[in-house]
């Protein structure tokens, strides 16, 4: 397990997949996917496609890693959607919004494990899917 910096943002995949539907495939794909420095990749000994945990002190989610080059070594970025709400949290200090970045957060190997379908992880954290 490894400690790094927690970024959320939106992409250009996750607008493009948004316009699609938050069920398409590409919307899907794009935010159940962390982007990670290659060199940290290397420490945390997975490949781009592998699956890791990512846990906060709001949650734990299993997403897959990529490698990116615009990503700094230390952070880790998901963009937003369900799985980056998951480790956001839900307090928001009186301003109205959660804070999006900067937020501590554990990486590790998730061997065997996958990402859960978007669904069902919507039916786990909020009852429902819509």
């Amino acid at each position: 397990m490894v400690k790094f910096t927690l970024l959320t943002g939106r992409s250009l995949t996750q607008g493009v997949g948004k316009e699609s539907g938050k069920f398409s495939e590409k919307y899907i794909q794009e935010v159940s996917t962390c982007q990670i420095d290659p060199e940290d990749l290397k420490i945390l000994n997975v490949k781009p496609g592998d699956c890791v945990r990512l846990t906060t002190q709001y949650g734990s989610v299993v997403l897959r890693a990529a490698a990116s080059t615009s990503v700094h070594r230390g952070s880790v970025y998901v963009p937003y959607g369900p799985y980056a709400n998951i480790l956001i949290g839900t307090k928001t200090g009186g301003t109205g919004m959660p804070n999006f970045k900067g937020i501590p957060v554990e990486v590790e190997p998730a061997p065997g494990e996958s990402v859960p379908d978007i669904r069902d992880l919507l039916v786990k954290t909020y009852g429902r899917v819509k």
